[in-house]
């Protein structure tokens, strides 16, 4: 089966990267987020810099967005640390302009509201003042792309960080992702239960069709959608990590898809699956793989170029998503000076400057790249619970 071109999304019409339109936070409310008791920030519509001491909480500012925009922490699970102590919840609230293409940055899009109190086994949340009842509503009304110390994860961690990645994507450019990935997430769980409990074969048949059904829609979304990012992937590749020449994407789907159906495949699995109590073959189990036309066999990256070619993944996610929906995401990046060298930092700046998009800075000091003769930089400082305007340099 061949796959399927992803379809555009219907946000802002004829739009390109890189005319300024995009998302753009314009509150961010904190309440017992780690050493947070109550704190509001205001970012500029433009390049924001927050800068702190080592523990001050600058990262925890880009965690709590990171929270509402992909329903989890970029350094570990809610309830390890990310309540502030003795607290019972935490709560993040979010306003927000998606701003179209060609619009000023201020005063222009429409303006959207959310928020979350989390308490670590429970939460519950709310989009523009109505109640929602499944994360995946959050994660696919607020675009972030965050780069972060443990970023290098979608290169050299596991297969399921890789799936969020391509996920994420698909929630925001394809309208009719996220009623399949439920339909399937339904399924398996059916089937994984079936299993555990030694189900009857009529039973498991059911499960299998409608998993096999909502399978292969959502492994063809995957493999196009992947497709569809990697002449940006490369692009981008090629400006951060030349060494490496040309990045080849290829999609593992979970089961030998060119070779049998995704309901065959089950079939000849049941005995399996049954003694093992889980279903073992399917898009849970996909992943993509990445080849260099520089790297000769099975050489694995350095931790320094498994940064750069993660970024380079992240980077053509946004400008793939500005490029279909005409917004650019927020991009937030998390101790930008201690993860690229001057020269890497001034190529994303450089870039990320004339996408237009809103792009958010932590950092001990201002980073090298943007320490000296850059205009438009709105400058913050994180100290004792606070987030306040910097003074001037």
């Amino acid at each position: 089966m061949r796959a399927r071109p992803v379809r555009a999304c219907c946000c802002v019409a004829d739009a390109q990267p890189g005319r300024g339109g995009g998302v753009r936070v314009t509150r961010l409310d904190l309440r017992n987020v780690r050493r947070f008791e109550e704190a509001s920030w205001r970012p500029g519509p433009g390049l924001n810099v927050i800068t702190g001491d080592n523990g001050a909480g600058k990262s925890t500012v880009l965690e709590a967005l990171h929270l509402m925009a992909y329903g989890r922490s970029f350094r570990g699970r809610v309830r390890d640390g990310l309540i502030r102590t003795g607290a019972p919840a935490l709560e993040v609230f979010v306003e927000w302009q998606q701003v179209g293409s060609g619009t000023p940055h201020a005063g222009g899009g429409v303006t959207r509201r959310a928020g979350l109190r989390h308490s670590g086994a429970d939460w519950s949340g709310r989009i523009d003042g109505a109640q929602v009842s499944q994360l995946g509503e959050l994660i696919a009304a607020l675009a972030v792309v965050t780069f972060e110390p443990g970023s290098h994860a979608l290169v050299s961690g596991s297969a399921d960080t890789r799936r969020r990645y391509l996920d994420w994507g698909l929630f925001h450019v394809e309208h009719e992702f996220m009623p399949i990935w439920r339909r399937y997430s339904r399924a398996l769980k059916q089937r994984n239960a079936l299993l555990k409990s030694r189900g009857g074969s009529a039973q498991l048949d059911a499960w299998d069709h409608e998993l096999a059904t909502a399978g292969e829609q959502l492994s063809s979304h995957r493999e196009g959608y992947l497709t569809m990012l990697e002449p940006a992937y490369r692009q981008i590749g090629r400006d951060l990590v030349p060494s490496l020449g040309d990045v080849a994407l290829e999609y593992a789907p979970g089961w030998r898809r060119h070779e049998v159906p995704l309901a065959d495949a089950l079939l000849l699995n049941r005995a399996r699956d049954q003694q093992a109590g889980f279903t073992s073959v399917g898009p849970h189990r996909a992943d993509f793989r990445l080849g260099f036309s520089a790297l000769p066999g099975r050489e694995a990256l350095s931790r320094g170029q498994a940064k750069l070619v993660a970024l380079s993944a992240l980077l053509a996610q946004a400008q793939h998503l500005a490029s279909w929906c005409g917004e650019w995401p927020v991009i937030a990046l998390d101790d930008l000076a201690s993860e690229l060298d001057h020269s890497h930092q001034m190529r994303v700046i450089e870039r990320l400057g004339a996408s237009g998009a809103q792009v958010l800075v932590t950092g001990t000091a201002v980073p090298a790249a943007l320490a000296s003769g850059s205009s438009g930089v709105v400058r913050f400082h994180v100290e004792h619970g606070r987030i306040a305007p910097a003074e001037p340099a």
